[in-house]
């Protein structure tokens, strides 16, 4: 019997990718890896995306190095990940689709499971802030079962794992400041834009 991965390794360099890359979608759709991730280019800089077997379980800016970034999250969540652009395809043809303006809603499935209970609280309300409107950290808080919760609100926030997806862009001081934003206010400043001008 054949072993893939000893053929792709004898294959020669593009073979050997492609026999590579083909592993490695297989291991993911039939759940052989805990973790699939691909990289995607979007207007705000590179993203990372990493989806487990119940969805798109982090988004992040990859503001720094690749390996390191994968380190790490093999050593909290699991070693056991691979790289399938197929597999968090979904995330990706959606995350296209926001950024040309043609989507206000993202239907792909999302792993909630791994938030705490308040954290999970308070993303799931921000979730539910419509597309081009804002809330505030305090509205937040009251919506997720915590009125005086603002400042643990702007904490949970700070470590959403699902940026632009779980859209904390849209959470502001309640005196209209835009607060915090773990990518950088300019990152902010240009989702909150994007959703203005694709509303009017």
């Amino acid at each position: 019997m054949n072993d893939p991965l000893a053929t792709a390794l004898r294959a020669p360099a593009p073979q050997a990718l492609a026999a590579a890359r083909r592993f490695a979608d297989h291991a993911a759709a039939e759940h052989e890896a805990d973790l699939a991730y691909t990289t995607v280019a979007s207007p705000l800089g590179e993203l990372l995306l990493v989806a487990g077997v119940r969805g798109l379980a982090q988004m992040h800016y990859l503001d720094e190095p690749l390996e390191p970034t994968l380190e790490t999250i093999a050593r909290k969540s699991s070693p056991r990940i691979v790289e399938s652009a197929g597999a968090l395809d979904p995330w990706r043809r959606e995350l296209d689709e926001y950024f040309s303006g043609k989507r206000r809603r993202f239907d792909a499935q999302l792993d909630w499971e791994a938030m705490s209970g308040f954290q999970r609280a308070v993303l799931r309300a921000t979730a539910a802030i419509p597309y081009g409107e804002t809330s505030t950290y305090s509205g937040v808080a009251n919506a997720a079962g915590s009125p005086r919760g603002q400042r643990a609100a702007g904490n949970a926030l700070g470590a959403n794992p699902m940026a632009i997806i779980i859209p904390c862009h849209r959470v502001l001081r309640s005196g209209g400041g835009f607060g915090g934003y773990t990518g950088g206010l300019h990152r902010k400043h240009f989702l909150l834009e994007l959703e203005a001008l694709s509303r009017s």
